[in-house]
């Protein structure tokens, strides 16, 4: 009997390191697989977030009462931007305060969108009120007021702004 317990404990120190190195390849194999299941889990989970933020914006903005409103400079404007407030029919729908990054982007020619939200279709009043600092360095605050009209359509509105008092309008609103 204590033969065959020698033998086969011979056996398996013989047999062990294939043993072994069987179940590390197996298990090398099983995390490969693993990873890559992983890896689509995540691509999937991905995909159905930007499906979902797809739907939200559908579900909280729908098409026939969306309104977008973007804000643009004059081209060769030279005035510093500090800050935007928008007023829809009385009701505050956005401030801004431009950091120094977003004012250099809008004077290269880029557009930003201040506002996205619900209006029912109809006549509507949009107030502007923009303040900022001249080339000499004195400050500014223009204000004024425009009426648009709501479609069935989604709208959009741009603010079109220009430094105060070279026979131009300041701020400028039209269909974009």
């Amino acid at each position: 009997m204590w033969q065959r317990i020698q033998s086969a404990a011979l056996v398996l120190l013989i047999l062990a390191p294939f043993a072994l190195a069987g179940a590390q390849d197996l298990s090398g194999a099983d995390m490969r697989s693993l990873d890559g299941q992983v890896q689509e889990i995540k691509s999937d989970v991905l995909n159905i977030a930007s499906e979902l933020n797809n739907l939200e914006e559908r579900l909280l903005y729908p098409s026939n009462t969306q309104l977008s409103v973007f804000v643009a400079l004059a081209p060769e404007e030279t005035f510093r931007l500090d800050a935007v407030q928008v007023l829809i029919d009385g009701e505050l729908a956005t401030h801004h305060i431009y950091s120094f990054k977003e004012l250099e982007a809008l004077q290269k020619g880029g557009v930003q969108r201040v506002y996205t939200g619900n209006v029912p279709t109809g006549n509507h009043q949009i107030s502007v009120t923009v303040n900022g600092k001249l080339k000499n360095g004195s400050d500014f605050s223009e204000s004024s007021s425009f009426t648009f009209s709501k479609g069935v359509r989604p709208k959009a509105l741009g603010l079109t702004l220009a430094q105060p008092g070279f026979g131009s309008e300041a701020i400028r609103v039209g269909d974009w």
